[in-house]
Order: structure tokens, then sequence, then C-alpha cells
């Protein structure tokens, strides 16, 4: 008896087993892996994503980052009437990260060969962030929405001969 109903529960709990073990399998870091959830952090992690060449992960965190600090980014913005004098740029954290993860996001979609997604990224960064910064690890900041310009002439011109 105990052998008959082994025999016809085997093929359910095998089965069971299987998705409790791909319900239990850890995540890829792509979309999951987000760190303490820090602005900082979030833009980190996309450069490295970049950098790696995996744009799924670029996509997942400049995504987050936007989603979770874009409101405070353009009060930030709003606050400007120029860039930041450099002991001052760290206070603009939400327009800096947000902002280089749009710089990020054009990098990406050059990458893809996705022009028009580039070119809406660097315009959204141009647009509505232009006064973000970012910290080179050389020791100086530079700014995203300068030269996301010098992409988008670049880009458009590309277009129009096209």
């Amino acid at each position: 008896m105990w052998t008959d109903t082994w025999l016809a529960l085997r093929p359910w709990l095998a089965a069971s087993a299987a998705c409790l073990a791909i319900t239990l399998m850890p995540a890829s870091a792509s979309a999951q892996d987000f760190g303490d959830h820090s602005s900082a952090t979030l833009t980190k992690k996309a450069w490295e994503a970049l950098a790696a060449g995996n744009g799924d992960d670029v996509l997942a965190y400049t995504g987050k980052c936007r989603e979770l600090y874009a409101a405070e980014a353009k009060k930030q913005q709003a606050s400007l009437t120029d860039f930041a004098a450099a002991d001052k740029a760290h206070d603009a954290w939400a327009l800096n990260d947000v902002g280089t993860c749009l710089f990020i996001e054009g990098q990406l979609r050059e990458k893809q060969d996705k022009p028009k997604e580039a070119i809406a990224a660097y315009r959204q960064l141009t647009d509505e962030l232009k006064f973000c910064q970012c910290w080179d690890t050389k020791g100086w900041f530079w700014k995203p929405a300068e030269a996301a310009a010098g992409r988008l002439k670049e880009l458009e011109f590309d277009a129009k001969l096209e």
C-alpha cells in the first residue's frame, strides 16, 4: 500500500521539489541586488554593469535609481542656477546620481546601437538635470550633461544622414 502511494506521489513530489528549488534559487544580481538602495550604490553598480557589458543590470540599477530618487533630483535641480561649487557638489547627491544614471543609460544605448534611446536619455539629462556632476575617481567632478550634449550633437547629426 505505501509503495503504491509512494509511486503515485513520486511525480508530484519531484515536480514540487523542482518548483521549490527554482523559487529558493538566488536571483541574479541584475534585478535583485540593489545593495543598500542608496543612489550612490545604484549608480556605482550601474557603472560596473556598463563596464561588464551587462545591459540588463545597467537598466535595473539606473531604473531603480530614477524610481527612488528622480523627484528629489528634480527638486535639487530646481534649487540651482548653476553648477554647485566643488565643496558643495555632494549636497546635490540625488541630482548627481540620477543625472549620471541617465548618462550611463545613454552610453548603454549607444553600445547597443539604439541611437533613438540614447538620444532620449541624453535629452532628458540635458533638459531636466543639467547641473548634475559626477565625481571622477581621479579627484575631480565632471559634468555629465555637457558630455551628453556632445553625444547628442553627434547622434542627431548621424540621424540626419540616415
